[in-house]
C-alpha cells in the first residue's frame, strides 16, 4: 500500500533549530531547576526567574509541545527525563553539555555544510576540531563528563577489574577522564595515566580529585601521535577518539598502542559503531556527518572496520560489547 506524500518531514527538519533554541534558552535561564519537583504556573515560574509571565508561558508551552515538560490544569511539571537530566539539582544533570554541543565551533562547522561537501573536508580553520590544543576540548571536558558516566561504568563492568589486582591503564585523549577514573574507583590497585592537551588535563585532574583517586592518577601532556606512551600497560583506553581520523591514521596510532601494552594486554575502544549498512543503528549513523563538518578526514566505523584496523596493528582478536542505554558501543581488542 502506497503512502501519501507529506511535507511534514521537510517542515519539521527545516524548523528543527527552534527546538534547539528553546532548549538552550531553558537551560540558560535554569527554567527546569525553577520548576523542580513542583507543579507550578507560568506566573510562579516567571517570578522565580525574574522574567515576564507572557514570555515564560510561551516558552513553557513550547517545551511541553516538544516533550520536555508536562502541563495539566495550567500547571507545568518536569517529565521524568527532564527531572533526571535537566534539573541542576540532579546528579545526572546534562545541561552543561550544551556548552560543547552548541559551541561556536559546532555552529560554524554546520553553517557551511554545502561547501564542506563540495570540498570534501571541514571548512573550519586549520585542522578543524583536531587542531592542536583546540579550545573546544576544554568545553567538551567540562560539559560532557556527566554524559559519559554511564558508558564508563558499563565499560568497567566489561573489563572486569573489580576483583582487584594491580593494573596499569593508559587513557588516550582522556578529556574529562571519566573512563579511567571509573576504573580507578572500582579497583584501589589501578594506576591510570591520562594523555591529552595540558589545558584539558587540568579538567581531568579536577575530576580525579573529586572522585578520590588523584594519588593514582598521572598525566602525559601532548599530542597522542607524538608523545611517548611508555609501556607495560594492561589496558589502553581509546574513548571517542578514533572517529576523528581516517583509517591509515588510526592504524598508525593502533600500532603505537599495541607496542605500549604488556603481553596479553587489551585495548578498550568506545565508539559510535555502525552496522555494515552504515545507516544503522540510527543514533550512531548520523555521527559521520559531524566528522565531515568538523574534521579533515574523520568518520565513524563499523565493527568490521575496527576489527580489521586492530588486526593490521597486531591484535589477535576483537569483540563487540553493548553499552546500552548509551549510544556508543565497546570494542575490546586482545594482543
Amino acid at each position: 500500500m502506497s503512502t501519501q506524500p507529506s511535507p511534514v518531514l521537510f517542515y519539521d527538519t527545516a524548523m528543527a533549530f527552534h527546538r534547539t533554541a528553546a532548549l538552550q534558552a531553558a537551560v540558560e535561564l535554569d527554567l527546569f531547576t525553577a520548576i523542580g519537583k513542583n507543579r507550578t504556573t507560568a506566573a510562579e515560574v516567571s517570578t522565580r526567574l525574574g522574567t515576564p509571565e507572557r514570555s515564560t508561558r510561551i516558552l513553557c508551552d513550547y517545551l511541553t509541545v516538544i516533550g520536555f515538560l508536562a502541563k495539566q490544569d495550567g500547571r507545568y511539571a518536569l517529565t521524568p527525563d527532564s527531572a533526571m537530566f535537566l534539573d541542576r539539582d540532579s546528579r545526572a544533570y546534562l545541561g552543561g553539555a550544551l556548552q560543547f554541543l552548541l559551541s561556536p565551533m559546532m555552529k560554524s562547522a554546520f553553517g557551511e555544510l554545502a561547501e564542506t561537501v563540495r570540498r570534501g573536508t571541514t571548512m573550519l580553520d586549520g585542522q578543524g576540531s583536531v587542531s592542536p590544543e583546540h579550545p573546544a576540548w576544554v568545553d567538551f571536558a567540562r560539559g560532557m563528563a556527566s554524559l559519559m558516566i554511564l558508558p564508563a561504568r558499563k565499560m568497567a563492568e566489561a573489563l572486569r577489574f573489580e576483583t582487584g589486582g594491580k593494573a596499569k591503564v593508559l587513557d588516550v585523549a582522556a578529556g574529562h577522564g571519566m573512563f579511567g577514573i571509573t576504573l580507578a574507583q572500582r579497583n584501589p590497585e589501578i594506576e591510570v595515566t591520562a594523555l591529552d592537551w595540558p589545558s584539558v588535563l587540568e579538567v581531568a585532574k579536577e575530576n580525579a580529585s573529586l572522585a578520590g583517586v588523584a594519588r593514582r592518577y598521572h598525566t602525559i601532556a601532548g599530542d597522542a601521535f607524538e608523545v611517548e606512551f611508555g609501556n607495560g600497560y594492561d589496558v589502553v583506553l581509546l574513548t571517542n577518539f578514533l572517529h576523528h581520523f581516517d583509517v591509515p591514521t588510526c592504524e598508525t596510532l593502533l600500532r603505537k598502542v599495541a607496542a605500549s601494552l604488556k603481553p596479553g594486554g587489551r585495548a578498550a575502544t568506545v565508539e559510535f559503531v555502525l552496522n555494515d549498512d552504515r545507516i544503522s543503528p540510527r543514533d550512531s549513523a548520523g555521527f559521520p556527518l559531524i566528522m565531515l563538518a568538523t574534521t579533515p578526514n574523520g568518520d565513524a566505523y563499523s565493527f568490521a572496520d575496527l576489527e580489521r584496523m586492530f588486526g593490521i596493528a597486531g591484535f589477535t582478536r576483537s569483540e563487540l560489547h553493548d553499552l546500552s542505554p548509551a549510544v556508543q558501543r565497546l570494542v575490546i581488542s586482545y594482543q
